[in-house]
């Protein structure tokens, strides 16, 4: 179609051991990963190189079972202030070619270059610039996808790496993008594609193919959009570099020194996580009026459930009543350990609104809404207390002990 635009989708390769191989060169070409802190739990292969990929590494394994594949894999601790750094250099490249970049992540970008062709040559050309340039000023190679979306842009630049173009339009829809497993389409990941499984729909074709209505029967507004992307029919436009996006939620998740096995190890973790959510909250002065839970267990099973709260809140004893609950209603932690825990404030609303409190103050209820501001002012002085002088200045007395968190 005359009318389509021209996306590209930008991906690093192995972007973190790539960065760390330029501050390393003595790394030669031998298998190397980036990885967490090997002495804790937070020791996971974070990204390798294509030397360690040939010996089976993988991304988001332990420490351990790399080791156990490659006993020569270096490894190098993550410096999240470098690959920041050469994110931003990179992204300086890609608004060379014009100003509607859109990142995804610290590694990945999106760019509509519909209106560039003029002065840089068609959408496969400019990729190739791109390639050319990043890999010349910055020694960093990368992918990118070619398409008349950003969702088949980002199947695109998967399709062929490292160091490649693929150009997918709506001509090669039947043939590149139909056969592919279902996983390959942007948002459907594990239990998404398990529960289309379900259903008979194993690939992009026959997500296509299926019927609109019944993908919202079985997974509501997602399911539509899941069918829209399939076809070919998403359109959102790519923010301008620099576009602040609405927030949405703010979460924070915490992986343990150890494995959860009590309700009161439950309760300390929430604790903490409550407190970091409802500081964020203060600073971006925001009530939520949902709340979402995140449990994985120490064999890395995942679910997560949300709920609202009873007011618009950002008070840290509501979060955890409603994190316990939604937890208590959802696993037994006498069956199963955790390992990891997170919580998302969502639904958000400005706080200099006036509270309204609830509608019934009553005895039931347990709290007047003068009670409700001074637990609210309570504790927004906390939060600025240690704003001013430190986390370590003031703490909660119910967070003093533990061994679950450092």
């Amino acid at each position: 179609m005359d009318s389509d635009r021209t996306i590209l989708h930008c991906d690093l390769n192995g972007f973190f051991a790539s960065v760390e191989e330029l501050y390393h060169p003595e790394v030669g070409g031998r298998p190397m990963a980036v990885s967490g802190n090997p002495d804790n739990r937070h020791g996971i292969i974070l990204a390798k190189n294509e030397a360690a990929k040939a010996f089976g590494v993988k991304t988001a394994e332990t420490i351990w079972q790399a080791k156990h594949k490659c006993p020569q894999l270096i490894l190098i601790r993550a410096s999240h202030d470098k690959y920041s750094l050469y994110s931003q250099k990179v992204n300086a490249i890609y608004s060379r070619f014009t100003d509607r970049v859109e990142p995804f992540g610290i590694d990945e970008s999106w760019l509509d270059v519909s209106h560039s062709s003029k002065l840089f040559g068609d959408g496969k050309t400019i990729a190739d610039k791109i390639r050319g340039l990043v890999k010349l000023e910055l020694g960093l190679t990368v992918s990118v996808g070619v398409s008349f979306n950003k969702t088949f842009a980002k199947l695109a630049s998967d399709l062929k790496k490292p160091d490649a173009t693929t150009v997918v339009m709506r001509q090669d829809l039947e043939s590149k993008v139909y056969p592919l497993d279902v996983s390959a389409l942007l948002y459907v990941g594990k239990n998404t594609a398990a529960a289309l499984a379900r259903m008979n729909i194993r690939t992009i074709g026959a997500l296509a193919a299926a019927d609109r209505r019944m993908l919202v029967r079985a997974f509501g507004k997602f399911g539509g959009d899941l069918s829209d992307r399939a076809r070919g029919l998403e359109n959102e436009p790519v923010s301008y570099f620099g576009q602040t996006e609405e927030v949405k939620s703010i979460g924070n998740s915490i992986t343990f020194a150890r494995d959860l096995k009590s309700q009161s190890d439950i309760k300390t973790g929430f604790m903490r996580l409550a407190e970091k959510v409802c500081a964020r909250l203060k600073r971006k002065n925001f009530r939520c009026s949902v709340l979402q839970i995140t449990i994985k267990s120490a064999s890395f099973h995942t679910i997560t459930r949300q709920g609202s709260l009873d007011e618009p809140t950002r008070l840290r004893a509501d979060l955890l009543s409603k994190a316990m609950e939604l937890f208590d209603s959802s696993w037994d932690i006498s069956e199963i350990p955790v390992r990891m825990l997170g919580l998302s404030a969502c639904s958000l609303s400005d706080a200099s609104a006036p509270i309204q409190g609830k509608l019934d103050f009553s005895q039931n209820s347990g709290e007047s809404l003068q009670d409700l501001k001074k637990r609210q002012n309570a504790q927004d002085a906390f939060f600025s207390v240690r704003d001013k002088f430190g986390s370590g200045s003031i703490k909660f007395g119910s967070m003093m002990d533990g061994d679950l968190l450092e």
